[in-house]
């Protein structure tokens, strides 16, 4: 082989060049990689800041009297779509409104968890179609598995995995409960230890059931114990408040209650239409919920409850939660809350009114989880009784949920 110099350099500068060409290109691939990492992160995590925004404290802090009675207090709340957001619910957070360490400073006891499957773009309190989703882009931001991309009922199926995963990975500070017996065993365990909270399982809006009624039984063996039978759009269930038909229960909607009363389900009328609440309650027999809501009386507008629909919810056994965001009470301080409270309970009775907060519900809210002694403070305000307070804050809904959930299923015999 004869050396020559000059081709010698020539040829190593051409592998060194082509050498960092690749590396550049390796460098550039992984700058890429790491970016859509980054960005398929922080998106949800930014979307679920900027939506869930809690409004300023309260400037004064709560009196002694309230702060005392909160200590003392089980508190219980109807609604949160925290499941909807991939954030750690066992880490206290700076984001949203809810996670078990807030949750547990807050006092909150039992916390139902209420699934989101689908909302359309646009979406707004007069008149929506079911022809668009909000979801599906939300699904793919946040690496949910493949068939929820397209399946409502596997979105609902997804949220239950995530909220048993988040009770086995918690050392006991999360419960599911399904069943009357496991909800009292809770309750009896707290007693002794005050940092753990029960999470029951609801879905906003029945088209998760996909127009099946098979689909009751198959929620209900993922955990599910509340349906609400619409959202923000009208479904083969029934008619929204906010949908185009507004209409009332449909044949199969019929069935879907049926089923719901056979296997120990509660119903949710959040988000009814006018038609749809009167048809339900009509054939009530069995404690009605509205989770998550205001009232007419101090609030007029579609979402609100009307004077009539109160005394319907009231003549089931059922309670009304009163709702922390600002258009539920028109306001933004618990004072206003405790307003539409005072009012309610005034029309119907104390024990006909409750918690329904809507945490991490693409809303302001008035407090987040860790700040319910202001709502304490805001009750004491409106002249009620220690007794009312516990009433309102926790053992209205804790009666709903024991007369309706079901009783625990019986032990499998051991086969010989």
């Amino acid at each position: 082989m004869i050396w020559n110099e000059e081709a010698f350099r020539e040829g190593f500068y051409d592998r060194e060049r082509d050498h960092m060409k690749s590396r550049r290109l390796a460098w550039g691939g992984t700058m890429l990689v790491a970016a859509v990492a980054a960005t398929l992160w922080a998106a949800p995590v930014l979307v679920a800041d900027r939506l869930n925004p809690t409004l300023p404290e309260p400037t004064m802090s709560v009196p002694e009297p309230a702060a005392t009675l909160h200590e003392s207090l089980l508190v219980v709340d109807l609604h949160t779509d925290a499941l909807l957001w991939d954030r750690d619910l066992l880490s206290r957070g700076r984001i949203g409104h809810v996670d078990v360490p807030r949750l547990i400073e807050g006092r909150v006891a039992v916390q139902l968890f209420t699934a989101v499957t689908q909302v359309p773009r646009g979406m707004n309190l007069e008149e929506n179609d079911a022809d668009s989703d909000l979801i599906t882009p939300l699904a793919l931001i946040q690496l949910w598995p493949p068939d929820t991309w397209r399946s409502l009922l596997a979105r609902a199926l997804h949220q239950a995995d995530k909220l048993r995963d988040f009770a086995s990975a918690s050392q006991g500070r999360l419960t599911v409960v399904t069943n009357r017996d496991e909800l009292t065993a809770f309750l009896r365990m707290r007693d002794g230890d005050e940092g753990t909270v029960a999470a029951v399982l609801g879905i906003e809006g029945a088209h998760a059931l996909e127009g099946e009624l098979t689909n009751v039984d198959t929620l209900f063996a993922a955990g599910y114990r509340m349906i609400g039978l619409t959202h923000f759009f009208d479904n083969a269930v029934g008619g929204s408040a906010h949908g185009v038909r507004k209409g009332g229960l449909t044949a199969l909607g019929e069935r879907v209650l049926d089923r719901m009363a056979e296997l120990g389900m509660m119903v949710d009328l959040a988000h009814a239409s006018e038609a749809l609440f009167d048809d339900v309650t009509s054939r009530a027999r069995r404690p009605i919920v509205v989770s998550h809501t205001g009232v007419d009386g101090t609030c007029p507008g579609p979402r609100n409850l009307s004077d009539d629909q109160l005394m319907r919810i009231a003549g089931t056994g059922g309670v009304v939660g009163i709702g922390l965001w600002p258009d539920a009470v028109c306001g933004e301080t618990p004072g206003d809350w405790g307003r539409a409270v005072r009012y309610a309970a005034d029309l119907v009775g104390v024990d006909h009114v409750a918690l329904g907060s809507d945490w991490d519900g693409a809303v302001p809210a008035i407090v987040a989880a860790a700040d319910t002694e202001h709502l304490t403070a805001a009750l004491l305000d409106e002249g009620f009784s220690s007794a009312d307070i516990r009433a309102i804050l926790g053992e209205n809904t804790l009666r709903v949920l024991l007369a309706t959930l079901p009783a625990a299923p019986p032990p499998r015999r051991r086969s010989r």
